[in-house]
């Protein structure tokens, strides 16, 4: 029987394990980068449509919406199917509505587009899924964090480069209005050539696929059954529903800034499009680094000290991400503004690789049930945000009060501490590992 790593070798593709860390960040950068291709070309795409205020924020709702459903479904179909036909199908099915967008001729259309290819922010749980099976207690928090957040990164290089393959079609001599189009044919079909390489070169655990353990009678860690049973399981744990709160408020903000952060600074700061491209990327680049520190810290804290440890640290990472939301929706000049948002971003990745650092422990019997409904909250969180937005039709209060709400919401990771005998149990299997 194969084991779970219990290092993370970086330079190295010849284990299962390796290979699934490096594919699934791949796969989920690139469809973090699908996710989020419109965003930074909507001040074009809303001229062209003449959209207003409340259209894009519906498009914005749109692009985070489904991926709630997807989520919660995503999960116990990687316990019943493995995440390695859970991660393909996912990469063919998204990128249709990807290459559909480029298509829209209506502001209707494009948001029907736009609402589908939320479908592929659900990545995001099989990549947590797939490092948590294939790492071991003493660094899973650290592998889910740098799979993610590099994943994530994705957010951050479609805010600069999006308008930069638009910029280089036009110089080519297409229209901008076909620009912007062709622009989002590249992110479809990198996807398809993801889907490929995933099923091609990955294994749904260490010991194998789940469809040939199960042919063998070998019994799973997570899920044994799968489906709706791995979810049932997971929704009655009140563990599970608090960090549904807490990844709302951190990986909602995260998703939230990246759907508004370049049109807000092109309409409050006055900036160009590759201006305003260039001052959104750095937040989401901050997940290069930022989500797997978070992740590091936390296994380094659960070292010398407890499971609860990792807990605190959430706690304490959210109160910086809230008041630091506040500071960067008061700042009244883009050099504060930048700084702001590079300082409350900083805590909000963080504070989603410790949350996901948290997941593995939570409950054992249904991991993917857990990993979907946690992941599920990131997007009520986007589409709760996208809606006061709406409502409020001002972003910086809209920025102030979600500061707030993030603040507040820090309480809910203090009140799922794990028991003694929870605590105990961990101890002893990083001790094993």
């Amino acid at each position: 029987m194969a084991s779970k790593a219990t290092s993370i070798k970086l330079f190295s593709f010849s284990t299962p394990q390796m290979r699934a860390f490096h594919l699934t960040w791949m796969a989920f950068f690139v469809c973090f980068f699908a996710w989020f291709a419109c965003a930074p070309l909507m001040p074009v795409i809303k001229g062209e449509f003449g959209l207003t205020p409340a259209q894009i924020a519906n498009i914005n709702i749109a692009a985070v919406a489904i991926t709630i459903i997807v989520r919660l479904v995503i999960g116990p179909l990687c316990d019943r199917y493995g995440p390695r036909k859970a991660y393909t199908g996912l990469l063919l099915l998204g990128a249709i509505p990807v290459l559909g967008v480029a298509a829209a001729q209506t502001y209707e259309s494009f948001l029907f587009f736009r609402l589908l290819i939320g479908a592929v922010g659900a990545s995001f749980v099989i990549t947590q899924y797939h490092t948590s099976v294939m790492f071991a207690p003493n660094v899973v928090g650290t592998a889910n964090a740098a799979a993610a957040g590099w994943g994530n990164a994705g957010g951050g290089v479609v805010q600069s480069t999006m308008p930069m393959i638009m910029a280089a079609m036009v110089m080519l001599g297409v229209s901008e209005t076909m620009g912007w189009r062709a622009a989002l044919v590249v992110p479809g079909v990198l996807m398809l050539v993801m889907a490929y390489v995933y099923y091609r070169y990955t294994q749904d655990c260490p010991d194998g696929n789940y469809a040939d353990l199960r042919a063998a009678g070998i019994e799973l860690e997570g899920g044994k059954k799968g489906g709706w049973s791995s979810f049932k399981l997971a929704a009655v744990n009140y563990r599970v529903w608090l960090l549904f709160v807490t990844y709302g408020a951190c990986f909602g903000v995260e998703i939230f800034i990246h759907n508004i952060a370049a049109i807000y600074y092109v309409d409050t700061f006055k900036l160009t499009l590759p201006q305003a491209g260039l001052a959104a990327g750095s937040f989401g680049l901050l997940a290069l680094f930022a989500r797997a520190l978070g992740g590091y810290v936390s296994d380094k804290a659960a070292a010398r000290g407890s499971l609860n440890s990792r807990v605190t640290l959430l706690f304490a990472m959210m109160i910086g991400e809230g008041i630091g939301l506040m500071f960067f929706a008061k700042a009244d000049s883009v050099t504060l503004a930048v700084i702001a948002m590079l300082v409350f971003g900083l805590f909000t990745h963080m504070a989603c690789g410790a949350t996901y650092a948290l997941v593995p422990f939570v409950d054992k019997r249904a991991l993917g049930g857990v990993a979907g409904i946690i992941g599920a909250g990131g997007n009520v969180g986007a589409v709760a945000a996208g809606f006061l937005l709406k409502g409020i039709g001002n972003t910086q209060q809209t920025l102030w009060i979600l500061g707030m709400f993030v603040a507040v919401s820090a309480l809910c990771a203090l009140a799922a501490r794990f028991s003694e005998s929870t605590v105990k149990e961990n101890a002893i299997a990083g001790a094993a590992a």
